[in-house]
């Protein structure tokens, strides 16, 4: 005998459809997210700011070796580059990872500066694996306040016709 109840519990409800299509999203995420993500080029977090007298920017370079940083200005331009190398595994060190969000590989940043900047004065400092560089302005870069005058009192009229 035909029964309506069986015949639907047979048939696939929307629910079940889209649990195996979240279910499918799921394990391609975890099978492809690393091999998408060391496709993206990776390039440091940094903050420019300036102050009356200099611009400061500070990149986030973790675990980089200041050796493998290089700080240049040419025409206008500062640019950050660099690498930053996988740390290798202690020796005798075993294991399989599970995850790795980390990213590897060169990397490069460049701003074009706004302000005339004295190119013999720029300073570099890494302390705690952030970049500082700070270049300090040229006096004419620099804001100045004007004097203003005091003037003779102009009287200004229409002129009759």
């Amino acid at each position: 005998m035909y029964s309506p109840t069986a015949f639907r519990s047979m048939t696939p409800s929307l629910d079940d459809v889209l649990g195996v299509r979240r279910e499918m999203d799921r394990w391609f995420d975890r099978a492809f997210s690393g091999a998408t993500q060391s496709l993206q080029p990776w390039a440091p977090a940094v903050e420019v700011r300036e102050t009356t007298d200099e611009v400061i920017v500070a990149a986030e370079l973790p675990g980089i070796d200041p050796a493998d940083v290089n700080v240049t200005v040419q025409n206008g331009v500062l640019t950050i580059s660099g690498e930053k190398k996988p740390q290798k595994p202690e020796a005798g060190a075993e294991g399989t990872y599970h995850l790795t969000e980390r990213r590897y590989g060169r990397f490069e940043r460049s701003f074009t500066l706004l302000q005339s900047v004295i190119s013999d004065d720029i300073r570099a400092n890494f302390t705690s694996g952030v970049l500082t560089v700070t270049l300090p302005k040229t006096a004419e870069a620099k804001p100045r306040r004007i004097q203003i005058e005091a003037g003779k009192n102009v009287e200004i009229g229409v002129r009759g016709r």
